[in-house]
């Protein structure tokens, strides 16, 4: 049985696509599915702010052809773990669940390197290259704990 991962942002545009890619260069997809959407409905059918690509490709990730998707209540049946961004975000996912088995399935990604802290990862949109940057080194951390958990499912 593959286990089923959904990263999720606001727009779906920079931190859940990188958070996608980054998790899917580590799997077997064959083993894990990994997929991202937004909260909001702002950039559905686009492709990943070009910082996101760019960064991305820097470590040989290619992201480029993602698509932005709003997040809907079917994602908690299609998805074993979802991953929010931020606070604001992961509350928006769980107001949307039906019982609390969806809402177990509803994770702060950073939680996963400082558990019960809470912490978000910064939207990098309305900053520099260096933004994206860090947003990569903190979502490749995290993916690297996802990964192991995963692996003993």
């Amino acid at each position: 049985m593959r286990v089923k991962v959904l990263m999720v942002c606001l727009g779906n545009i920079c931190r859940s696509p990188l958070a996608e890619g980054i998790l899917k260069a580590k799997v077997d997809p064959n083993k894990i599915f990994v997929d991202s959407a937004g909260t909001s409905n702002y950039h559905i059918g686009s492709s990943p702010d070009p910082r996101s690509i760019q960064i991305a490709a820097k470590y040989n990730i290619d992201i480029t052809n993602q698509r932005g998707r709003q997040f809907t209540q079917k994602d908690f049946e299609d998805f074993d773990l979802i991953f929010a961004m931020d606070t604001s975000n992961y509350k928006n996912i769980v107001q949307q669940a039906k019982n609390e088995t969806d809402k177990e399935k509803v994770h702060l990604i950073l939680n996963k390197l400082t558990p019960e802290e809470d912490l978000d990862v910064p939207d990098p949109y309305y900053g520099g290259v260096m933004g994206f940057e860090n947003v990569y080194k903190m979502l490749d951390e995290a993916t690297d704990v996802i990964v192991k958990e995963i692996s003993i499912l």
